[in-house]
């Protein structure tokens, strides 16, 4: 099993900058497919981003594509997402999330919400 505690959100201005990192201990780290999600307030969870456990390869949802950049330091049990030029539309609760996915190798990603475990979240809110 492991165990993510999340931390960096906090309130941004639009158009501002926000680091999240996702700290992890249990397991080893490199074992497992990572990814971020967000719930705004009475919607859905969705997804944001996933990185493959060697970190050389990552996807995005189109709305964060070009202004958010997912990464990982496996020496360091951590996941990080930088999130640039907010909007308003970005405030939510992010959470990471982990998954030991049997297949796919070290390049393997998981754009979906089927992860095993799960961080409690921080809040990003983005307003003036």
């Amino acid at each position: 099993q492991v165990q993510l505690v999340e931390s960096g959100g906090g309130l941004v201005q639009p158009g501002g900058s926000l680091r999240l990192a996702c700290a992890a201990s249990g397991r080893t780290f490199s074992n497992y497919v990572m990814g971020w999600f967000r719930q705004a307030p009475g919607k859905e969870r969705e997804f944001v981003s996933t990185i493959s456990r060697n970190g050389d390869h990552t996807y995005y949802a189109d709305s964060v594509k070009g202004r958010f950049t997912i990464s990982r330091d496996n020496a360091k049990n951590t996941l990080y997402l930088q999130m640039n030029s907010l909007k308003a539309e970005d405030t939510a609760v992010y959470y990471c999330a982990a998954d030991p996915l049997p297949y796919g190798g070290s390049s393997a990603l998981l754009p979906t919400d089927n992860y095993d475990y799960w961080g409690q979240g921080t809040q990003v809110t983005v307003s003036s």
